[in-house]
């Protein structure tokens, strides 16, 4: 082999990496995934993970297909569906809850059915109780350690606070409510980095709603003693459809049309005058321009 020949071989090889056994180093081409256009859900992981704020145990929440907008807190681990009435057999496919068995010998059913803080329904089979009695004694822990406490009674109408906690929202012709006052609400999607996105979805730079009192109306055949006709409201209508979109979202103005996905569930929940009774708020927010709408 000539001096030349060696030096071209040498030149060739210094191009491009090599490990000390002579193969190539090459570093796989890392790929980033994305949701799918027609998935149900956008959410990262197939149930969100959280705590009843009752009894403290843990809870999966899943997206439902029974109509429902709100998400289902499902038990944890599933159970033998001999064990399981059949009105609270559940089964979980893609993510998705589905108010049914499945044909399979396992299911899954809802916290509600064994909450410790809530009444014991009449149909519980011995597994169900014993079970119960289970997630009873892990909620004394949790009070005995002071990481539960018990909700506290909310405030009488002399002390009522102008900032609503869980403010009424009006945006693509529904009302929500939502978990946390209007400028705490946070964007629930990920970022690059693979964590929540920490900024809120009431951004400066982007068009604000208005606070405005909004009848509380109900249905003729649900009859409904209020403690008021009207109610504050946080009213999205006027801004553009993409807009409140990105609301209904719960994305901040970086992620509105970012297809990234969820790291959290959307805490809107569709408001029910007669669930939501506690937090119908009579007085606006401090510095809101009053405006009233007809019923």
């Amino acid at each position: 082999m000539s001096p030349a020949t060696f030096t071209a071989m040498c030149s060739a090889n210094a191009s491009s990496p090599r490990r000390w056994d002579g193969t190539p180093a090459r570093s796989p081409r890392s790929r980033s995934l994305r949701v799918a256009p027609d998935s149900p859900t956008r959410l990262v992981r197939s149930a969100q993970p959280g705590h009843c704020p009752d009894c403290g145990n843990r809870i999966d929440w899943h997206p439902r297909t029974d109509g429902d907008d709100r998400a289902v807190g499902l038990h944890p681990q599933e159970l033998p569906a001999a064990a399981v009435p059949a009105v609270s057999r559940w089964h979980v496919s893609s993510g998705i809850a589905h108010p049914a068995h499945d044909g399979t010998p396992w299911c899954r059913i809802p916290h509600t059915a064994l909450c410790p803080a809530r009444s014991a329904p009449a149909a519980l089979t011995p597994q169900l109780a014993a079970l119960r009695r289970h997630l009873a004694l892990h909620t004394r822990r949790l009070i005995n350690n002071d990481v539960l406490t018990t909700p506290a009674a909310p405030p009488s109408e002399r002390t009522e606070s102008c900032r609503p906690a869980r403010p009424v929202a009006h945006l693509l012709g529904v009302c929500y409510i939502a978990g946390h006052p209007i400028d705490v609400i946070q964007c629930v999607a990920q970022t690059r980095q693979r964590h929540r996105c920490t900024r809120p979805v009431l951004d400066d730079q982007a068009p604000h709603g208005t606070w405005t009192l909004f009848p509380t109306a109900l249905p003729s055949n649900r009859p409904l003693s209020l403690p008021t006709d009207r109610m504050a409201v946080y009213d999205l209508t006027h801004l553009a459809f993409a807009e409140q979109l990105r609301w209904r979202h719960q994305h901040c103005p970086g992620h509105a049309a970012s297809s990234a996905a969820d790291l959290a569930r959307t805490e809107w929940e569709p408001f029910d005058p007669r669930l939501h009774h506690q937090h119908i708020h009579q007085r606006l927010p401090h510095g809101a321009r009053k405006q009233n709408h007809g019923a």
